[in-house]
C-alpha cells in the first residue's frame, strides 16, 4: 500500500503499550493510543462525505492531538493542509480561498473569526481541536470522534496521490501551495532514517512547530518510522530543553534554538551525555554557533538542506566530516547540480543556480500549472531559486538565495506582502523590506519607509499597524525612514544597498 500512514506504521514497535509521546505535563500516549485515536478521527472524517482528494486545513497549536489529526487525515486518504498558528484573518482568507478545503480545524479561541472566513470561502465543516473535558466543546473534533470505532482500515493511495499541501513563499507573487505526494514524503523519511542512522532506543526531543517540513515531515516522520518515543514539547524553551537532553538521543532545531542553548549556563557536555545527534536546518547556521556548540557539547551539529517543495535534499554525513558552513552531500536518490546562467555545469567552487531532481521533489504548485512548468527544466530538474557551490569533496554550500526571501527564526518571509501593508498606511509613499543579519534569528526583518512630503509617522505606528494584520514573525524588528530608496538605471530598488546600510 502506498499510503504514507502505512509506511510509517510499518515501523511502529510490536509492543503497542510502549510510549509513543510524552508531554511536558506528564501525559503519556502509547502506540496503541495513537492508533486508536487516529482511527476514530479517520472514521469521523470519512463520515463527512468529502470529495476524493479533499483538503483538511488545520490551524491549531502544537499538541499530540494535532499529530493525531495529521495521521487520521492520511489514514482516511485526504490531503493535509497545515497553517501557521500565527496567521491572521487576511492571510487565512487567502489560503482558504486558494486551497478550497472542505474541512477547517482551528483552536477553540479562534473559532468565531475562523468559521466566518471558512464559510465565506465555501468550506463545509469547521471544527475545533479542544479536548472533550475542556467544557464548551460542541465543535470539538475529539468529542465528535469519540463514538467511532478504534479500528480503521487505512485507505489505499497511489504513490502520486497528494498527501499534503504546504504553502511556501517564493520570490514573486503570493504564497504558493506545494503539492507533496505520499511517495514524496515516504521516500524522504526512509532515506533520512538510513542517512541519520536512526536506531533502536532513540528518543526524539521534539520542540519544533508542526506546520512545516522540519517539525512534521522530518522530525515526526523520523521518530514514527523508527518506532521511537518523542518527548513532545509545545514550543522551544532553552532551559527546559537542557533539562530534558539527558533523557533524549536526538534533537532537531533551527539555528535560533542552538544560539539560545548556548546562552544557558547549564548547557555542557554532561547535559548532552546521552545525545547521539543534533540536526540543524531551515536557515543558515553561523560559523561561530557551529564552533561554540561543538566546544561546549562535544557534538558536531549536522546541517542539512531542504525546502517545502522537496523535503530534504542534502545532509552532512552521520559518519564522516561535518563541515560547518556547508549543507553536506546529496542524499540517496537525490540529484543536485549547480549551473551557470548559460546552463552549463559549474566547475569546482564556481557559484551557480541549484537545481534538484529526485523522488522527494513535489508534484507542482496547487492550481498553478504555468508556474509549475516554469520551475522545472526540460530534463526534470526543479529550480530551487537558491545559489550555491560544491567544494572539491562534493559538499554543497548555499551562498545566496532568491534575493527577496528573508529567513528569520527558521520561517520564510516574503517582503512583498509586508511592503503592501506598509504602503497602505496614511502618509507612506513607498517602502522596502529586507533581512539584515541577526545573531539570534539569523535575519531580522527591517522596513525602510519613504513618507510623503510633510507626512509624519513613527516606527511604533508602523509596527502597531502591522501587528493587527500579519503574523508576529513577519513584523519588522526595526523601521527606518529615508528620503528615497536607492534605484538602479532601470528604476529597480537596490535592496542589496539597503541591507548593507542597515546591518545591525
Amino acid at each position: 500500500m502506498s499510503n504514507l500512514y502505512a509506511t510509517l506504521a510499518a515501523g511502529f514497535p510490536a509492543d503497542k503499550s510502549a510510549c509513543c509521546l510524552e508531554t511536558a505535563d506528564g501525559r503519556y500516549y502509547s502506540w496503541a493510543d495513537m492508533e486508536h485515536a487516529s482511527a476514530r478521527l479517520a472514521h469521523l472524517l470519512a463520515s463527512l462525505d468529502l470529495q476524493a482528494g479533499a483538503r483538511i486545513a488545520v490551524q491549531v497549536e502544537k499538541s499530540p492531538e494535532a499529530l493525531l489529526l495529521y495521521l487520521a487525515t492520511l489514514r482516511a486518504g485526504y490531503v493535509y493542509l497545515p497553517l501557521n498558528s500565527a496567521y491572521r484573518a487576511a492571510e487565512l482568507d487567502y489560503f482558504l480561498a486558494d486551497a478550497a478545503p472542505e474541512v477547517v480545524v482551528c483552536a477553540p479561541h479562534n473559532f468565531g473569526w475562523v468559521a466566518q472566513i471558512a464559510f465565506k470561502n465555501g468550506c463545509r465543516h469547521v471544527f475545533t481541536l479542544d479536548a472533550p473535558e475542556d467544557g464548551n466543546n460542541s465543535g470539538s473534533l475529539l468529542q465528535r470522534a469519540a463514538p467511532f470505532p478504534d479500528r480503521f482500515e487505512t485507505v489505499p493511495r497511489q504513490p502520486d496521490d497528494l498527501a499534503a499541501i504546504l504553502y511556501t513563499s517564493g520570490t514573486t507573487g503570493r504564497s504558493k501551495g506545494a503539492m507533496l505526494s505520499h511517495a514524496n514524503l515516504a521516500s524522504n523519511a526512509q532515506v533520512l532514517q538510513r542517512a541519520w542512522r536512526w536506531q533502536a532506543g532513540d528518543v526524539l526531543l521534539h520542540t519544533l512547530p508542526l506546520f512545516h517540513v522540519h517539525g512534521l515531515f522530518v522530525a515526526c516522520h523520523g521518530a514514527l518510522l523508527n518506532g521511537s518515543k518523542m518527548i513532545f514539547l509545545p514550543k522551544f524553551e532553552a532551559a527546559q530543553v537542557v533539562a530534558l537532553l539527558a533523557r533524549s538521543t536526538v534533537f532537531m532545531g533551527v539555528p535560533t534554538y542552538y544560539v539560545r542553548l548556548l546562552a544557558e549556563a547549564g548547557f555542557d557536555r554532561d547535559a548532552c551525555r546521552t545525545m547521539r545527534l543534533f540536526v540543524s536546518g531551515s536557515a543558515p547556521l553561523l560559523p561561530d554557533t557551529f564552533d561554540e556548540f561543538s566546544r561546549r557539547s562535544g557534538h558536531t551539529i549536522l546541517e542539512r538542506y531542504g525546502m517545502s517543495e522537496t523535503a530534504m535534499l542534502t545532509s552532512n554525513p552521520y559518519a564522516g566530516e561535518r563541515k560547518g558552513g556547508t549543507v553536506g552531500l546529496p542524499l540517496e536518490g537525490v540529484a543536485v547540480r549547480v549551473l551557470k546562467a548559460d546552463g552549463s555545469r559549474c566547475a569546482g567552487d564556481e557559484i551557480g543556480d541549484i537545481q534538484v531532481r529526485g523522488p522527494n521533489v513535489f508534484r507542482g504548485y496547487w492550481n498553478l500549472p504555468e508556474k509549475t512548468a516554469e520551475e522545472f527544466t526540460t530534463d526534470g530538474y526543479f529550480r530551487t531559486g537558491d545559489v550555491g557551490q560544491f567544494d572539491a569533496a562534493g559538499y554543497l554550500s548555499i551562498v545566496g538565495r532568491s534575493k527577496d526571501l528573508i529567513i528569520s527564526g527558521g520561517y520564510n518571509i516574503y517582503p512583498k506582502e509586508i511592503e503592501g501593508y506598509i504602503d497602505e498606511l496614511p502618509g507612506v509613499l513607498e517602502s522596502a523590506v529586507v533581512g539584515v543579519p541577526h545573531p539570534d534569528f539569523g535575519e531580522a526583518v527591517t522596513a525602510i519607509v519613504v513618507l510623503h512630503p510633510g507626512a509624519t509617522l513613527a516606527e511604533a505606528d508602523v509596527i502597531s499597524a502591522l501587528k493587527s494584520k500579519i503574523a508576529n514573525f513577519k513584523v519588522p524588528k526595526q523601521v527606518r525612514f529615508v528620503a528615497e530608496l536607492p534605484r538602479n538605471a532601470m528604476g529597480k530598488v537596490q535592496k542589496n544597498l539597503l541591507r548593507q546600510e542597515f546591518e545591525q
